[in-house]
């Protein structure tokens, strides 16, 4: 497995937003987009849904349900269609206010992007099933640090009763713990891409019994969401009838990239394929054939929309071009 040697000491204190990561695991970074900004994609994540041929039209209410909207899961979460290299992804990846924050994180703005989906959840009048709490992280415990930092790009309010993250707080001082006295669940089926593992009931208790609580993220329009990536998490569908609209974005220097990550990571941007929420490693691209409605979706796409515009800027967050 690759290991990265630029890991952050997250014990030394800085006196901003990122103590609060380091502590908890989580944090919400305050106004890193300005409000036209966010205004901005949500017009633009409307427009994109509105391409498709299932109906759905923004000022007609009727049409903000599952059959009138392209597929997706677990509420309003876009993964296909290469949803993530339009041309409005790319300019959110490339906010000011958000290569800042990542920027500070790591001390350095040598960085590249994951090429990750979006959310957009519609109020539709009927409450949304439920789904089952999957508590993960994103993270192996082979590997040692920090070394992914996973974000959310907030457009719209999103408060307690909003669809939304579910962070289990405090759990990242505790994983190495739990992995050496637990260490038979390392291999277990439940362990997916090399950097993900889910799990039980059981196993969530063990984090609660030592004081770890479920924690609702809620953010302003603008706000930047961060949870490390070794943070147990999972998201909710909301119980309101309150619009969801953010972007999944992650950022991580790209002095963690090998040679071969950078060669191949280039290639997927070229040809617009999606992959995970690691900017440096796990490149699995998202291509998978979608299913709508429980059904093989007739629409596939293989370009985006709008093609992002290739400026020197997202070709090196792209890996496309070296710093």
């Amino acid at each position: 497995m690759p290991h990265s040697t630029h890991i952050i000491d997250t014990s030394h204190t800085h006196g901003d937003w990122r103590d609060e990561l380091f502590e908890n695991g989580f944090v919400v970074v305050k106004n890193a987009i300005p409000q036209q900004r966010c205004n901005y994609y949500i017009e633009k994540m409307f427009a994109w849904v509105e391409q498709f041929p299932y109906g759905f039209h923004k000022d007609d209410r009727s049409t903000w349900t599952p059959e009138h909207l392209p597929a997706h899961i677990k509420g309003g979460m876009y993964h296909g269609y290469r949803v993530q290299h339009e041309k409005f992804m790319w300019e959110a990846r490339t906010e000011p206010g958000v290569l800042e924050v990542f920027s500070k994180l790591w001390g350095t703005d040598k960085l590249l992007t994951s090429f990750d989906g979006l959310n957009l959840t519609f109020p539709s009048g009927q409450p949304l099933p439920q789904t089952q709490p999957w508590p993960h992280i994103d993270q192996s415990p082979l590997r040692k640090g920090m070394q992914c930092v996973q974000g959310i790009l907030n457009f719209a309010p999103n408060g307690p009763d909003d669809g939304g993250l579910l962070v289990m707080k405090g759990s990242t001082k505790l994983m190495p713990e739990f992995f050496e006295t637990h260490p038979d669940v390392i291999g277990r089926s439940t362990w997916g891409p090399t950097d993900w593992f889910g799990f039980d009931d059981k196993e969530l208790q063990w984090f609660e019994e030592r004081g770890c609580e479920v924690v609702k993220v809620c953010a302003e329009p603008g706000d930047v969401i961060l949870w490390d990536s070794r943070t147990m998490h999972w998201n909710c569908v909301p119980t309101s009838q309150n619009l969801r609209a953010i972007i999944y974005a992650c950022y991580t220097p790209a002095a963690f990239a090998g040679s071969e990550i950078l060669r191949q990571k280039g290639e997927f941007f070229d040809e617009r394929l999606g992959t995970t929420h690691w900017p440096h490693d796990n490149l699995f691209p998202s291509d998978e054939e979608q299913l709508r409605q429980g059904k093989k979706d007739t629409v596939k796409r293989v370009r985006p929309f709008e093609e992002p515009v290739e400026t020197e800027q997202v070709l090196r967050l792209a890996g496309r071009l070296a710093y």
